[in-house]
């Protein structure tokens, strides 16, 4: 969907939404690492209590996302986020303040249990049309992905020159900033419904006993349970190489941008060419070797950043498609269930993975927390091995009139009737029909003969994401 069919009220929330989106996490990202460099100095620090601070975030933010979704849906988007924004605004604080790990770990907590992005997942479904959605959740997912490598550069730079609370009053200053955009720049909507975004208890028990989405569930866990325990021993193999702490961003954003661009072909080959379990699997098994190998190294070895190229070509694209391969598998109208499953498995994933991940640095050293991690890829491994390849099925959301409500049970036999349509869902409070489509065999003449057929015309073009 072009930029250009976007309306001036959904350009305004999408663009506002992202910043806001983008500064929140930029908060979260930037302790990733520098966390294990400068933490050392306070009281009580121990590698596992460090490890428990790096994910302490992920914790919070996955026991209250669910429950901050649904308040949005009683009491309204803004006045959750708003409050999701102080609680990190004051988590901030609360860790720049501390003297103790124990501080960090409370102020980590606290940064977490801001978990707003169902509600502004929801507020922006709220501000924008079903045919320009795809666009909106694009952008957002762009702006996490250009804060990710933006923390990675700034925060070794501010805690070099500020130290680790400096770090944490530029998390704080963002928290601020956000609570501006939501105030100045996103507007407000009225409450709706989607099952395309956010949680729906109906179709809760039906998402979590479905076996492929759960193994895409601890594939989010495992990669994000991967990707903060490495970062409990990455700064420091990092500095055992000589190279400065102040510098590991340009590390860090070197081997992330080498990634970005080796992915893109991995990915042409897995969704154009149908590739997806072949590649999906064969990433996976490299990752354990790329971490079994990382887990070898001596000290001084420079093979350490050659390697972290790879680990993050490998992140960048399990990142990437594994949203993808959710939307492929939920059901028909089941997408929003399903994504709120699995963003709280990545964010518990961290959780885990810091606590891990200090732990055994604790005990054993920095290289077994690799050995760790390339366990965890094996069992991960091991999980996904009989998982059958993902049909390539687009969601198709089509909205209705009045007219088309009133005949909803005929119109879900004749779209069902179609060839080419897998699974429909019609719900009459959101106005919607939800579909799962297979592209190559779709009937699209059948499909717009029915939308446009008097009677039962549809207020807005389908549409795919």
């Amino acid at each position: 969907m072009k930029l250009s069919l976007l309306l001036a009220t959904e350009r305004r929330a999408i663009s506002g939404l992202a910043l806001l989106y983008a500064f929140r996490m930029l908060g979260l990202f930037m302790v990733l690492p520098v966390l294990s460099l400068y933490a050392g100095h306070l009281e009580y620090a121990t590698p596992a209590l460090i490890g428990i601070a790096l994910g302490g975030y992920g914790l919070t933010q996955a026991l209250l996302q669910i429950p901050f979704g649904l308040l949005s849906d009683r009491i309204g988007r803004k006045v959750v986020i708003a409050g999701g924004l102080l609680l990190f605004l004051i988590g901030s604080i609360v860790a720049a303040e501390a003297t103790t790990i124990y501080g960090v770990i409370a102020g980590r907590c606290l940064q977490g249990s801001g978990a707003i992005a169902g509600a502004i997942m929801a507020l922006l479904a709220d501000r924008t049309r079903e045919e320009v959605r795809t666009t909106a959740m694009a952008t957002i997912g762009m702006s996490i992905g250009i804060a990710f490598a933006i923390a990675m550069v700034v925060g070794p730079l501010i805690a070099h020159t500020l130290g680790l609370a400096g770090v944490f009053w530029a998390t704080a200053a963002l928290a601020m900033i956000g609570l501006l955009v939501l105030w100045r720049f996103v507007p407000a909507a009225p409450l709706r419904r989607h099952r395309d975004v956010g949680l729906n208890r109906e179709q809760l028990r039906t998402t979590l006993v479905h076996p492929n989405l759960l193994r895409l569930d601890f594939s989010i866990l495992s990669l994000h349970m991967l990707l903060t325990a490495c970062f409990v021993a990455v700064p420091v193999k990092l500095v055992a190489l000589g190279i400065a702490p102040e510098d590991h961003g340009w590390v860090y954003l070197a081997v992330m941008g080498c990634g970005f661009v080796t992915m893109i072909p991995m990915i042409i080959a897995a969704e154009k060419y149908r590739h997806m379990k072949m590649i999906f699997t064969a990433t996976v098994g490299t990752l354990a070797v790329i971490l079994f190998s990382m887990s070898l190294l001596p000290s001084n070895s420079w093979m350490l950043v050659i390697l972290l190229g790879l680990f993050f070509v490998a992140f960048n694209f399990l990142e990437a498609t594994l949203p993808s391969m959710i939307s492929k598998l939920a059901p028909a109208g089941a997408k929003g269930t399903a994504m709120s499953i699995y963003s709280t498995s990545q964010f518990l994933g961290a959780s885990i993975g810091g606590a891990g991940g200090g732990m055994i640095a604790g005990f054993y050293g920095e290289n077994a927390v690799f050995l760790f991690a390339s366990c965890i890829a094996l069992l991960w491994l091991l999980v996904i091995w009989r998982m059958p390849a993902p049909r390539h099925l687009s969601s198709e959301i089509i909205a209705l009139n009045e007219d088309a409500i009133k005949t909803s049970d005929v119109l879900v036999e004749r779209f069902a009737a179609i060839a080419g349509v897998e699974d429909v869902l019609i719900v009459p409070e959101e106005r919607v029909a939800y579909l799962k489509v297979d592209r190559t065999l779709l009937d699209t003449e059948a499909l717009a003969q029915i939308t446009e057929r008097k009677g039962m015309a549809m207020s807005a073009p389908s549409t795919s994401f």
